[in-house]
This record gives C-alpha cells, structure tokens and sequence, in this order.
C-alpha cells in the first residue's frame, strides 16, 4: 500500500491544524447501554493520542449500529464518548449533533490538543447514500469542520478499518476533498493483510467460523488454493456435513447453498477438515443440557451448538506445525460456557503455534471478543483485526474504497 501515514502528517506539523478522523468505534452495547466488549476502542486510541499530544484539533467521526431514518437515542455515541475520555485520560467532548449547530459550534472553539466526537454519523443519512451528489455534501460538511475559511489547513486521517470497504462519505468521499492519511490502525492492518495474501510462510491454515457459509463463501474459494488447511467449525460447519449427506437435526442450515459446499468439497476436499464431534442440545440455551455426538450421529430433535473434543484435538494437530494462521468467526456458541469449550481449545492451539513462532491473525469482531471474554491473552496472538468484513473483503482479493482512495494523492 503506497499512501501518506499518519508519521508523515505528524512529520509535516499539525499544532493548531483541523484534523478529521475516522473511527471504528461501533462497540457492542448490552440492554443498559453499556460497552460489553471495548476492543475497538483501545485500537483508536494511538492515533487519537499521538495527534492530541502533537496539538491538532482533533474532530471524530464514527457510528454505531445501524440506525433507521435517522436520528435514534439508542444508537448514541454518549457511552463512546465516555469511555473514550476515560482511555485517552482527557475529556472527549460529544456533539449534539453530525455536522449541525453544534458540531460546528465546537469545532469552531476547539484549541490544541482538544477532541471532539461528532455524533452517530449515521443519523445523517446520507453516510451510506448510494447517490454520489448526496455523499459529497456530507463529505463538504465534514471537512469544513476541520478546513479553513478558504477550505486550506485541513487533513483527514483514515483509521477505522472496519469501515474501509464501505463507500461511504465519512470512509471515501471526504478523502477527496482533503489531504488524507492512514492512521495507526489501518496502516497496520493493511501490512498484516498483505503478509496474509503475499508473503505467507507455509504450512498455512484457516480457521473459519459464524454462521454463514454465504458470508465466507468467496474467502473460501479464494484461500482454498493458497491455504495447506481451511478448518470449519461454527453454524456454517452443518451446511458443509448436510452436503456429505449427514443429517445435522434442527442445526442451522442454509440450504440454498448445500450444493455449493458440495463442489467445494468435491474441490478442495484434501483441504477442507470438519468437525467430526458435535456438541449438540434440544434447545439454543445456556442452561440447556449438552451432549457430544459424532458429527454424522446428530439427533433430529438436537442442534449443534459447539464443535466436540476429538474435533478440537484433530484441529489443534493440523495448527500444531503451521507457520501462518488466519482465523475468522468462533467455533459454537462462545457466549454460553456449556459450547464454549470448541472455540476456547481451537484459539489455544492457536497461540500455541504462534509461541512456536507462527504468523496468526485473528479477524472479526467475534474471534476477537471471543478472545476476551474467554480470558485468552491478547498478546498471544501476532495481531487482532478489527475489522472482520473488511478482512474477509481483503482476503477475497476485492478492492477496498477506504483504501484505494487513500492512494490517490490529495
């Protein structure tokens, strides 16, 4: 990737300069309203920090969740804010509003060194407008928070990963009306992304999860011809062993895509390994009792809810010797300690082999929480993505927006 960083911003001075930073900030909330997992938040905070310290005034744009018709109190980014006052270990002003009154009224009497959040940008509706004309004047407003009167001393710093493969006027648009960075965070994930697709020590093994095999499907294809081993455990693990003819009981099942898993099998059937226990339950509860069943003996009136032991032991061989791993989406229901036990063993193997001096990446917000939640270290992994759609839209090989945008000079 041949574009500025954030070190070259710095380099060229930003005391008293507007700087427009794009975040991923979109946290997991319970029914209270507080952050269950703040990962995303910790990833922002370098960039953020590095351009306080340096005397920029600082504007944030962010969003969380997917608001409908705009403005909506459950999708505010107060708690963000907070939280992010709290890491930064300064206070984070939050605007009343995306680019109205107050927005910019603040950022009109923000001085070095200050933070502003702008609120959910996408209660403004055209963030995500297919209409390009609609884009560009949310972009236009954007940038005349951070740019001069004559629309000079402004930058943009692109540092929300998990957003870059949306063409969307905060993510795309307004790094075409403004000199444009990547952050800390993007500059980063780009670098791991390429030693993922480049140059990959071999063996090379893929751990996928969720639920979805259409979700994974294209990375699939993709890594089934660069990848020694592609390991598939989670919900879409039960469309792959209803395309062998198994029956998987109430497991989730797409199966539109029965005959795709079919051909891939049929494929890369030396590549792909499933599981060949189940843990499975008569209902999707935590407190529902378990049982373990061979993968080809799943009972009708049971779903699969976590990969079994033998599958973590025969998956935990293949990541035994392997030299680069890629991991997206957990292996069962992480969240409920009775199914959590797949995932847990599958990510051990994992920082087993990378203490053994393995490249592994986890990517997606669900491999990452499941990492915490579990109480796995962090550091026991080579990197942790933040941005599971737009790692799987990398490793798929599609360009990115927020990328290739950020390689055009401006």
């Amino acid at each position: 990737m041949s574009v500025r960083t954030l070190d070259d911003l710095l380099s060229e001075g930003v005391e008293g300069r507007g700087v427009l930073v794009r975040c991923d900030l979109n946290v997991p909330l319970d029914d209270s309203g507080a952050i269950t997992d703040p990962g995303r938040i910790h990833a922002s905070v370098p960039t953020l920090k590095a351009l306080a310290e340096a005397g920029a005034k600082v504007v944030v744009t962010a969003h969380l969740g997917r608001p409908k018709g705009g403005v909506d109190p459950k999708f505010s980014l107060k708690p963000v804010a907070t939280a992010l006052s709290e890491e930064l270990g300064r206070h984070v002003q939050l605007a009343g509003d995306v680019v109205g009154t107050d927005a910019l009224a603040r950022a009109e009497g923000l001085t070095d060194g200050d933070i502003l959040l702008l609120e959910n940008i996408r209660f403004d509706e055209r963030e995500t407008s297919k209409d390009d004309a609609e884009r560009q004047k949310l972009a236009s407003a954007l940038a005349e928070l951070v740019a001069g009167p004559d629309g000079s001393g402004g930058a943009f710093v692109s540092d929300g990963f998990g957003v870059v493969h949306r063409k969307q006027a905060s993510v795309y648009d307004v790094a075409t009306l403004l000199p444009h960075y990547a952050g800390t965070l993007v500059a980063a994930e780009v670098k791991v992304l390429e030693q993922l697709t480049s140059s990959t020590d071999r063996p090379y093994a893929v751990v996928l999860g969720g639920s979805k095999v259409s979700d994974k499907l294209a990375v699939i294809e993709n890594l089934a011809t660069k990848a020694d081993s592609i390991l598939i455990g989670g919900g879409m693990c039960f469309t792959f062993l209803a395309a062998q003819g198994v029956p998987v009981g109430k497991s989730l099942l797409q199966e539109e895509m029965i005959d795709t898993c079919r051909t891939l099998l049929d494929t890369y059937g030396d590549v792909i390994h499933l599981p060949v226990d189940i843990v499975v339950a008569a209902e999707f509860s935590a407190d529902s009792p378990a049982e373990t069943v061979a993968a080809d003996k799943i009972p009708d009136d049971k779903l699969g809810l976590d990969i079994g032991p033998e599958s973590v032991k025969r998956f935990t061989a293949l990541l035994s010797n392997a030299k680069t791993v890629f991991w997206n989406g957990p292996m069962g229901v992480f969240e409920f300690p009775a199914f959590a036990a797949g995932t847990k063993g599958v990510a051990e193997a994992i920082i087993g082999a990378t203490g053994k001096g393995a490249f592994s990446v986890v990517g997606g917000g669900d491999s990452a929480a499941a990492v915490r939640q579990l109480g796995l270290p962090e550091d026991g992994f080579s990197h942790i993505s933040t941005g599971g759609g737009a790692s799987l839209e990398y490793l798929e090989g599609k360009t990115l927006p927020g990328i290739e945008v950020l390689e055009g000079q401006g």
